[in-house]
């Protein structure tokens, strides 16, 4: 009944994100807990060399999305959703959507995926003395300039995958300040882009010649817990298929899955970190104090409330893994064994704690993209062995989960042996910690540093964002972020902690050697298929 009332009297909270593979809300109550969910399943396609996602999918995905969550609600309380207290929408992070005058997307959207952008990227770091990732919407935007296509003369707004939904829904080309970091460097100290850059990208030879300045089309930068518009009319109706949501929804700054992470693992604060990993994996680190040095390997953005965060971001972790499970379980089928996906799963990765501790001699590379950390702009998924090497399923499965984690672990060890930057704990949370303890073991063993799962864990991004949209409500004046989470959301929330095991660090350790001398074999691959 009390979840009920929550949902009648307006005062349920929305989160909504759009991941790699599935759009997923989560509702809120007043204890900030989920209280209903829904989802919808999709995929990105490689269209003419480019990852993308249709438009007409997005939105579709959306609206299937919000429906399965209306669904929920009427078959758990028996009401529809009519008012909400906030609304907040994030999605994967940076890519590339550049739009004209009258609002048209100019050319297919450009995931985070993409690794099409060297030479841009290469010559902006340059140019900054700041790295700039092949992925943010910098790089796609001048190497664009540099590759003098046609459309770019016609922009007049560049935004992110949840800023696009964001405008839709309520007429604001606005962006929070952890998303907008993955577009353009940010200057923590102001909470907006870095004024400086900004003027040394518009001087660039051949960016002078377009009828727009950068901040020109770039969208507003909103920190954490600041005003980002409303829900209007059409964008209510863009929403809900059944027309019961009403306009006049107070909406959070639409941020990134990075942000949101942070938000859902209570990693906002300075010295705490979290490892995102699902299609993607990246390890975040709120910072003390500045790096010393300028890493390839190395990002740095914001949290939702502006701080610096350091970042390793890989765009492969289980989405080769997903496909070798996908194997076994139509081998099952064609023997006549129907099984369960999460118990099949569950299976696997438990099997690979049986496995020796280095992998048996196995080698494996999880790139289905490009993977930048390690030198590459393509990818090609990779499985090798010696001749005297134990192919088992725990060995098959163990090299598996080291190869999700095997870039990541280069880049971290640039971040906390060369940088020393210190990290309290680290909080996993996404996909690849579903299986109890499992993923969980594993990196910990690839960090050498315990490694915190939380029991709201599974929740993830989507919640997360119902944290900040909730944030945008009820924060009290003066109450920041960190504090807001750390009282209100996490106080009686219970973490299971793991600890690093010698054996497993010098078994991931061999691994990761002999991980890194097949480098030439996987671009040696790449150039032959």
């Amino acid at each position: 009944m009390k979840e009920k009332e929550i949902i009648e009297s307006g005062n349920a909270i929305l989160g909504i994100e759009f991941g790699s593979t599935r759009i997923k809300a989560v509702l809120t109550g007043d204890d900030y807990r989920p209280i209903a969910s829904g989802s919808h399943e999709w995929e990105n396609r490689l269209e003419n060399g480019i990852w993308t996602y249709d438009l007409t999918d997005v939105w579709e995905g959306l609206r299937h999305c919000y429906q399965t969550l209306s669904n929920d609600v009427k078959n758990k309380y028996g009401v529809s959703i009519k008012r909400l207290g906030a609304i907040g929408f994030s999605g994967m992070m940076h890519g590339y959507m550049a739009f004209d005058a009258n609002g048209e997307l100019l050319v297919p959207f450009r995931t985070w995926r993409n690794t099409m952008t060297s030479e841009a990227s290469e010559k902006l770091t340059e140019t900054f003395g700041f790295h700039i990732p092949q992925r943010w919407s910098i790089a796609h935007l001048y190497q664009a300039i540099l590759n003098q296509e046609e459309h770019v003369g016609k922009i007049r707004y560049l935004t992110t995958l949840a800023g696009y939904i964001h405008w839709k829904l309520t007429g604001e080309k606005v962006l929070g300040v952890g998303e907008a970091s993955g577009m353009f460097p940010i200057d923590s100290k102001k909470g907006n882009y870095n004024r400086k850059m900004m003027e040394q990208f518009n001087a660039l030879e051949g960016v002078d010649a377009y009828p727009w300045r950068l901040e020109e089309i770039l969208p507003q930068v909103r920190l954490a817990g600041e005003a980002a518009g409303l829900l209007t009319e059409e964008g209510a109706a863009l929403l809900d298929p059944d027309h019961c949501l009403e306009a006049g929804i107070m909406l959070a700054p639409p941020e990134g899955d990075a942000g949101t992470g942070m938000a859902a693992t209570n990693s906002v604060g300075i010295r705490t970190g979290n490892v995102s990993a699902g299609t993607s994996v990246f390890a975040m680190v709120v910072l003390e104090e500045a790096l010393k040095s300028v890493h390839k390997e190395l990002d740095l953005v914001t949290t939702p409330s502006g701080e610096t965060v350091a970042m390793v971001h890989c765009n492969n972790c289980t989405s080769d893994l997903n496909a070798w499970a996908g194997l076994f379980g139509e081998f099952a089928e064609s023997m006549g064994i129907s099984i369960d996906k999460d118990r099949m799963f569950t299976a696997l990765y438990q099997k690979a704690l049986e496995g020796e501790k280095d992998g048996g001699g196995l080698v494996s590379f999880n790139c289905l993209s490009g993977e930048p950390v390690i030198g590459l702009n393509e990818g090609r998924p990779l499985l090798a062995r010696r001749p005297d090497a134990r192919l088992t399923l725990a060995n098959f499965m163990r090299t598996h989960l080291y190869a999700s984690l095997a870039a990541l672990k280069i880049g971290c060890d640039i971040l906390f042996k060369e940088e020393r930057v210190k990290a309290d704990t680290i909080y996993g949370h996404g996909g690849f910690f579903k299986t109890k303890g499992v993923g969980q073991r594993i990196l910990a063993a690839a960090l050498n540093a315990p490694v915190a799962v939380m029991e709201t864990a599974g929740e993830g991004g989507p919640w997360g964002m119902a944290l900040l949209a909730a944030y945008r409500k009820n924060r009290e004046e003066g109450e920041t972020l960190e504090r807001f989470l750390r009282e209100k959301v996490f106080s009686k929330v219970k973490a299971d902690i793991v600890q690093p095991e010698k054996p497993d660090v010098e078994g991931f350790d061999s691994y990761l050697a002999r991980y890194k001398e097949a480098i030439a074999a996987e671009k040696a691959i790449i150039h032959a298929l």
